[in-house]
């Protein structure tokens, strides 16, 4: 009845290898090794390393891990843009973009070798953009599922539609639900496992876990181990409950 869950990782490589290693420790402290490990999202953005943090979870995944990847919202706008960088998400704010600063899609771009992307015609890089992303990535990205139910917690990305049954939550809400939520203190029925919002530190609520360590804005990337409803965020120390 034991999963793992890591938190937003906006392509910082490194410190999503910080987090899966101490998952690894507290493999070899408990012996499972067949237990789901979460990723909930938001792979890109922000950080300088998104190729890299795409290839190493997808290698990951055809060695056989027993590694979830779950789409963010930050990973749907990646992949909608490619599709077509003229398209405008209708939960972003009207006065951004997905390559604004406030977003970052800039980055992503840059690891992909595209120089100076914001900064440029729109149509040209997106014509390079096109060349240098691999199809296997925009592939694997635009299949990612939005929701992993496991024992008695439900990983999402962002969270979900307070009342609504769990098998009717829209892909819209998983992704980028905020307010309704984080605000709403009723039983879900489940523990609901998500990021999306940063904060300080990854923070156990009761009938939400809050993942979104801030990694894009200088925290970590978080990794918790969650038995039950009750969690434990994972140190180099060891475990550290959560509640």
């Amino acid at each position: 009845m034991r999963a793992y869950a890591i938190g937003d990782i906006h392509g910082h490589l490194d410190l999503l290898k910080v987090a899966q290693d101490l998952v690894r420790q507290d493999r070899e402290r408990t012996g499972d090794t067949a237990a789901p490990l979460v990723h909930l999202g938001d792979l890109v953005d922000r950080g300088r390393e998104t190729r890299g943090v795409i290839e190493h979870l997808m290698q990951g995944q055809a060695r056989g891990e027993p590694w979830v990847v779950l789409r963010g919202n930050h990973d749907r706008l990646f992949t909608g843009w490619l599709t077509d960088p003229h398209a405008h998400d209708p939960n972003l704010s009207h006065e951004v973009e997905w390559l604004h600063p406030r977003v970052g899609g800039a980055a992503t771009l840059t690891s992909y070798g595209i120089v100076n992307p914001a900064e440029r015609n729109l149509n040209q890089v997106h014509a390079e953009a096109l060349l240098k992303v691999p199809p296997t990535h925009r592939q694997w990205l635009s299949r990612l599922p939005v929701r992993f139910l496991h024992d008695q917690a439900l990983f999402v990305h962002a969270g979900i539609r307070p009342g609504v049954d769990l098998r009717s939550q829209t892909e819209d809400d998983l992704l980028w639900i905020r307010a309704e939520f984080l605000n709403d203190t009723r039983d879900h029925g489940v523990l609901v496992v998500h990021g999306h919002t940063a904060i300080e530190s990854a923070t156990h609520y009761g009938n939400r876990l809050n993942m979104d360590s801030s990694a894009a804005y200088g925290g970590p990337v978080s990794a918790a181990v969650i038995e039950g409803t009750h969690a434990w965020l994972l140190t180099p120390e060891g475990r550290v409950p959560l509640g």
